[in-house]
């Protein structure tokens, strides 16, 4: 069997595929079409059936796609790529480093008698929340995330750290400030409570969704509950580690009564959503037997 393969930006002929099995992926392709041009490293490529169809899942074969003797294929270029745990890493290290040094430093962005003003114990808590958020979602980046694309367009890692560093920013500037006014105890403790209980939850469900994905692999399975208490709220909503995600940073807000933080979490919790929604959808097509009363991320309504 033989297929040609077409550029997706130009519509010109980048060569010919020649013996080929029905069997073979389209995994295996990308690699047949690196050898053709050798920019075309497999993970900038986008395989489709049309110009401007779907793009093709790695797993997927010939014989699958229906394809026969002849067939053409469309290869878009996706452009230079970095890795997702790359961009993990520069993304949440900013954050953690940026806040500490606000924190510990604050005669460098408030001036020299920032140092000698008392810090109330609310300061405090917030660094070591925000130092215990970004610390773990490093460590989950490092051991617990199994990452269904190897790569990402290296643009996203310039809009993902502007978003997370400018907002640290921000955030901590408000919080570590000499005349910041902290809320009562019974605010502080009880917004830190339901903090590390967020945390908690969302490390739970990063842990068992690492856990639906054997290793080396991109399969997915229909995410349930475990015997993890914190797991329960998959038989609510489908993303419940978005659901903690937001519950942790809403409860940082209550915490500092920072606005910049209420704003952090409410950007947050609006791009969570779109994700949520879209994972939401898929699952409900893929597994016939998805719970038809889970809802995407806030149970009960959305």
């Amino acid at each position: 069997m033989e297929v040609e393969i077409l550029s997706a930006q130009t519509s010109k002929s980048v060569g010919v595929l020649n013996s080929l099995a029905p069997t073979t992926s389209v995994r295996e392709l990308k690699k047949r079409v690196h050898g053709l041009k050798k920019s075309l490293h497999p993970d900038r490529q986008a395989l489709r059936l049309e110009l401007k169809g779907r793009t093709l899942k790695e797993d997927e074969s010939l014989k699958s796609l229906g394809l026969k003797s002849g067939s053409k294929l469309y290869v878009k270029d996706l452009g230079p790529q970095i890795g997702w745990k790359t961009v993990f890493l520069v993304e949440y290290a900013g954050p953690l480093l940026l806040y500490l040094c606000m924190y510990r430093r604050p005669w460098l962005f408030y001036g020299e008698g920032a140092s000698s003003v008392p810090i109330h114990h609310a300061v405090h808590i917030a660094a070591g929340c925000w130092t215990l958020h970004y610390a773990k979602r490093l460590l989950e980046t490092l051991f617990v995330h199994r990452f269904s694309h190897a790569t990402m367009p290296i643009f996203n890692l310039f809009k993902n750290c502007s978003y997370y560093w400018l907002f640290t920013l921000y955030i901590a500037y408000h919080i570590n400030h000499p005349l910041f006014t902290a809320p009562g105890s019974i605010q502080v403790y009880g917004s830190l409570t339901a903090f590390l209980l967020c945390e908690l939850g969302n490390l739970s469900i990063h842990i068992a969704l690492r856990n639906l994905r054997p290793p080396g692999t991109t399969v997915r399975k229909m995410p349930v509950a475990t015997l993890n208490p914190f797991t329960s709220l998959f038989n609510l909503v489908s993303c419940p580690n978005y659901t903690y995600e937001f519950g942790s940073w809403l409860a940082f807000s209550v915490m500092t009564q920072c606005l910049p933080a209420g704003l952090f979490a409410l950007a947050g919790m609006y791009q969570m959503t779109i994700w949520a929604l879209g994972k939401h959808r898929a699952y409900k097509k893929e597994f016939l037997s998805y719970p038809r009363s889970r809802k995407a991320i806030v149970p009960f309504l959305l």
